[in-house]
């Protein structure tokens, strides 16, 4: 059943710390574990995290393989490896000159902070990491905590277009809250678990992509007992 129009609280009101874990509990029955970030290693969830910014992860998947055929998906591949060349290679992930830049950017931060021993940054506390990783030129907060979460096993939610869409819709906040808002709410109202916060997020996305979408499909959402 696909609904006209977004589906939104009777009343506003601030959605409870209850609620959200009720409403997790209900994405994990319905979608069960996702098991995310889709990646073999730290350092590909990190490229990823960057080359999704603005695009489809199918996009992101064929600019990896590129990589991977290439040979370049590694430290010390993408220090060596040209701006240009790295451009032609990420092409399908879009907007490529501009994320073949912000690759080099990151691949310097790295050089910088721990010559490329991903284990190093592991150890810095997650709050320090993030600062850090916010100074890098084109890092933002979804695409910092994105790392921090997926690959570095820190404790950071992510928040993304996805979350404040069906949220909002459901009438906890407007969507256009900034960033560290929603991410504050969530924090707030769930217990500081690594597994916990990377699952909530691939549910969210999960929910985005097959009922919440620009023309939502209200009738048969899981959260449609909940609103």
């Amino acid at each position: 059943m696909k609904c006209s129009k977004p589906i939104l609280f009777r009343k506003k009101r601030k959605l409870r710390a209850a609620q959200l874990r009720q409403v997790y509990a209900a994405l994990r029955r319905t979608f069960g574990h996702q098991r995310w970030w889709p990646g073999e290693t730290p350092f590909e969830v990190m490229v990823g995290a960057i080359l999704t910014q603005n695009t489809a992860w199918t996009n992101v998947e064929k600019a990896i393989l590129n990589l991977k055929r290439a040979k370049a998906l590694s430290f010390k591949a993408l220090r060596k490896i040209s701006r240009k060349e790295l451009a032609r290679l990420i092409r399908p992930a879009g907007y490529f000159n501009v994320k073949a830049d912000r690759l080099k950017c990151f691949i310097d931060f790295l050089d910088r902070e721990c010559g490329g021993d991903l284990r190093r940054l592991m150890r810095e506390p997650a709050s320090l990491l993030r600062q850090k990783l916010l100074s890098v030129k084109g890092i933002g907060p979804e695409t910092a905590d994105s790392i921090l979460l997926y690959a570095l096993n820190k404790k950071s939610f992510v928040i993304d277009a996805y979350t404040k869409r069906i949220f909002s819709r459901h009438g906890l906040a407007r969507d256009h809250e900034d960033y560290e808002w929603w991410r504050e709410l969530f924090t707030r109202a769930l217990p500081e678990d690594l597994d916990l916060y990377n699952d909530y997020h691939a549910q969210i996305v999960r929910l985005g992509k097959e009922y919440c979408r620009k023309s939502p499909y209200c009738g048969s959402c899981p959260l449609r007992r909940f609103f």
